[in-house]
C-alpha cells in the first residue's frame, strides 16, 4: 500500500484516506464488523501495527537520509537544491523538503 511512499508529495487528504483504507483493511483482517463497535486502537494494538502516518514520516525520513549521504555532484541531490528561474504561478507555493512535516494524528 506504501510502495514508493517516500517520493510521494503527500497532502492531508492522502494520509486520511490512507488511514481509512487501512483501518478497513485491519478491520476485515481481525473479522470485526462496524457494528461491533471496537476501537481502532484495540485492533492495532492486537495486530502490532503502527500508525500509517508514521509509517509514511519514517519511509519519508530513512530516503531524505540517502540522498543526503550522495554525493554532491549527484543528480538526486542537485534536484533536492534546484531553484527554477522565472516567475512563480500563482497560487500557495509548493511544499519543499526544507519545510516541516504536516502534524496530521494530533488529538486523536
Amino acid at each position: 500500500m506504501l510502495h514508493g511512499s517516500e517520493t510521494w508529495p503527500v497532502r492531508k487528504e492522502n494520509v486520511e484516506a490512507l488511514q481509512r483504507a487501512e483501518m478497513r483493511m485491519v478491520r476485515w483482517i481481525c473479522g470485526v464488523k462496524l457494528k461491533d463497535r471496537l476501537l481502532s486502537k484495540e485492533l492495532t494494538e492486537r495486530l502490532g501495527i503502527d500508525d500509517i502516518a508514521l509509517v509514511l514520516k519514517q519511509n519519508r525520513l530513512r530516503w531524505y537520509g540517502h540522498v543526503l549521504q550522495k554525493e554532491d555532484d549527484d543528480w538526486v541531490k542537485k534536484c533536492m537544491e534546484y531553484e527554477v528561474e522565472g516567475p512563480r504561478p500563482r497560487g500557495r507555493p509548493k511544499r519543499t523538503w526544507r519545510e516541516p512535516w504536516i502534524v496530521v494524528n494530533e488529538g486523536r
